[in-house]
């Protein structure tokens, strides 16, 4: 569901939409690239994803008995490893908006012998259908830039979250290294032609560049955990801020 009246407008990549038509126009594009979306990560980021992951994990303070929300959580990469953390007697609760996603998850995950504490749900980020003070994690991994009111939706990981517990957003952000910045960019215009060669899909690519160049940069988005509640609010810059990592605290 989403929050937004009928006049409210948001941004599709470059281009301004109804905000009631967005969540509509991104579930296009992912179920479009689904089932090649874990093939398109490794190439867009030349494998580095696989370790900003790992980096993710090490700032989460999961340990065994946890339970934690990977939102977004598309192909179920994050939850499989936040399972190794939290243990038999942990949960992780992998959710994503779309479908096509979830279930391309829920195949992987049964594809490596299936893992006893990784529960499945189809949620919508702005209004998570989950009890207050649930999970002592929530994490959303190139998520959030798609997500038509991220105000709102971060508001609904700070009300699930128990007292204490942690928020991790990772996702890509704005270069503080201007070479580097001029390098990505340069790369990210390949990303639509790659997106054509392998999955035959070269629009739903090239919003995926749009969308993170119109994403918040580093201290936007801290303000905005803030906002919503967060305390302790900081930011890890990875690859010279191609990626950032943002923590907060409930």
């Amino acid at each position: 569901m989403s929050n937004s009246n009928s006049s409210e407008t948001t941004q599709f990549g470059y281009r301004t939409v109804p905000a009631a038509e967005k969540a509509g126009l991104v579930g296009k594009v992912f179920d479009s690239v689904a089932s090649k979306y874990d093939v398109m990560n490794d190439i867009m980021s030349l494998g580095t994803h696989r370790l900003i992951k790992r980096f993710t994990l090490e700032l989460s303070a999961v340990r065994p008995g946890h339970t934690v929300l990977d939102l977004a959580g598309g192909t179920g990469d994050m939850s499989l490893r936040f399972a190794k953390l939290v243990g038999p007697q942990g949960k992780v609760l992998l959710s994503d908006i779309n479908a096509s996603m979830l279930l391309t998850g829920r195949d992987r995950i049964l594809d490596k012998g299936g893992m006893s504490n990784i529960y499945f749900s189809q949620a919508d980020a702005e209004s998570l259908p989950f009890a207050d003070n649930q999970f002592d994690c929530v994490c959303i991994a190139y998520g959030l830039r798609n997500v038509t009111n991220k105000d709102t939706a971060l508001r609904a990981m700070w009300r699930v979250l128990k007292p204490g517990g942690r928020l991790l957003v990772l996702e890509f952000s704005t270069p503080v290294n201007p070479i580097v910045g001029k390098a990505y960019d340069q790369y990210c215009r390949l990303w639509p032609v790659a997106g054509e060669l392998i999955t035959g899909d070269r629009d739903s690519y090239q919003y995926l560049v749009e969308s993170i160049r119109v994403h918040p940069d580093q201290e936007t988005l801290k303000g905005m955990l803030q906002s919503a509640g967060f305390n302790e609010v900081c930011y890890h810059n990875v690859m010279a801020g191609v990626c950032a990592i943002h923590v907060g605290i409930k």
